[in-house]
């Protein structure tokens, strides 16, 4: 068996590579081809990303040697195939404990998220709007929710895909806006640093992230946009509960308005258009860092080592410039 040292992550692989070691299994499918043959889908990942594997003329027990979330030991070989990296299986099976090293599955070192997490409390606490503050305050003083949060990834697969995500996302985020923030004077800069915070907050809950990625029940029949008004609501009742003071409704109506509005349009799942400037601007933001993190992805997965330009990609229908590859 191959050595912790021999290990090829998802990033590394080309053409043709023999490949005999542990992957993280999710989204498993059982399929039948043109000629009623099933094989076996699944996406099998390491902290760099992850690779489309099929399994021909699977069966029934092979669909059922493993569950989304296991370790599996994969026997196999990489092809290209119309510019995409992807893996032939001749066998999988979970993996024994002994041959998973864990280091190989985490993105974030913890570390990593604690520095992160005090860079957001940090942030967050320059805030001077007193009512933001005590909202603010009721979601940071909830060490259950921010455990969560602290986990958490920001999306299923366009970005900031793994544990931890979602906080380096709205960090980088929150960096943003006390970038922007100060050049745009119209701007309520506490309003903007709180809908970066909370924008994507009801993701602890719709999104199941223990192993594999996948939408919670709630998460899939509601959304989290619908689950945040939730969340920010039971927050307020938790903040005047707590200082027996009242939160202005209107400050609150706005903070769920950049919420329900920061996907920017209809098509993507927003029920409101940005109408306020602050949500305005934390669309465009958030499109921005969302888009830098994805677009650079696709470039560090590029099978194309050799060349200047990535491959053709279909979701975004173009290729990428990598910049010259000898430099």
């Amino acid at each position: 068996m191959p050595t912790a040292t021999d290990r090829q992550f998802v990033s590394q692989l080309g053409h043709n590579d023999q490949i005999h070691q542990v992957f993280l299994a999710s989204d498993k499918q059982l399929r039948p081809n043109r000629n009623g043959n099933l094989y076996l889908q699944v996406d099998l990942s390491d902290r760099s990303g992850s690779i489309n594997t099929r399994m021909w003329n699977a069966s029934e027990d092979d669909y059922k040697a493993f569950e989304n979330g296991d370790y599996v030991f994969v026997e196999g070989a990489t092809q290209l195939f119309q510019g995409n990296m992807q893996l032939i299986a001749n066998r999988i099976r979970r993996a024994r404990p002994d041959e998973v090293d864990e280091a190989d599955f985490t993105t974030l070192q913890a570390g990593d998220v604690e520095k992160m997490r005090a860079r957001l409390v940090e942030i967050l606490g320059g805030i001077k709007t007193a009512p933001l503050a005590r909202l603010v305050n009721a979601f940071v003083g909830d060490e259950s929710f921010m455990e969560k949060f602290c986990r958490a990834p920001a999306g299923m697969k366009n970005h900031h895909a793994y544990r931890g995500g979602l906080l380096e996302h709205v960090v980088s985020l929150c960096e943003l806006v006390l970038v922007v923030a100060p050049r745009y004077p119209q701007l309520d800069g506490d309003k903007l640093l709180v809908g970066a915070f909370l924008h994507d907050a009801a993701k602890v809950d719709e999104l199941t992230y223990e192993r594999d990625i996948a939408y919670s029940d709630e998460g899939q029949l509601l959304g989290h946009m619908v689950m945040g008004v939730t969340l920010i609501d039971d927050k307020v009742r938790e903040a005047v509960r707590k200082d027996g003071l009242p939160m202005p409704e209107r400050i609150i109506t706005e903070v769920k308005h950049m919420i329900v509005a920061h996907h920017g349009e209809y098509a993507y799942g927003s029920p409101k258009l940005p109408m306020t400037l602050e949500a305005i601007a934390l669309h465009l933001l958030d499109n921005l860092d969302a888009k830098i993190a994805s677009f650079s992805q696709l470039m560090n997965d590029c099978p194309n080592v050799d060349s200047p330009w990535t491959q053709y990609f279909q979701q975004i229908g173009r290729k990428l410039f990598k910049g010259d590859a000898t430099s």
